[in-house]
């Protein structure tokens, strides 16, 4: 058995306890074990990319893009919005030059872009 748990290691870095239970659970089954594992190193990947997913829409959500004139907002909305905007502008040449025209005019006419967190909120 300890021949098996040291293959599974080798091949996927993982920790004895973790082949002796995928071992186990695979029937001592080197092959499945080595199945069982990366299924297991899959969803836990899954997860975290889900978790950051998350995080960076709850930043999102909290975070506000203000243009300003001076001291007066003239537009506010959420900093999603920004975010795809910003994503639109990536995928589309048309989108990317109505953001460069639209940022020309704005700058010509002293209009200012500002990120305003929580607490700034």
């Amino acid at each position: 058995m300890l021949e098996k748990i040291d293959v599974l290691r080798a091949r996927l870095g993982v920790s004895y306890r973790e082949a002796r239970e995928a071992l186990e659970a695979a029937g001592g089954d080197v092959v499945e074990a080595l199945v069982l594992l990366e299924e297991r190193r899959r969803r836990t990947r899954a997860v975290e990319l889900a978790e950051g997913l998350r995080e960076l829409l709850r930043r999102a959500y909290r975070t506000r893009l203000r243009i300003k004139k001076g001291e007066q907002t003239v537009l506010e909305v959420p900093g999603l919005w920004g975010a795809l905007a910003g994503l639109g502008m990536l995928a589309s040449s048309e989108l990317a030059l109505l953001g460069a025209a639209a940022t020309v005019v704005g700058m010509a006419n002293r209009y200012t872009l500002e990120l305003a967190r929580e607490h700034d909120i």
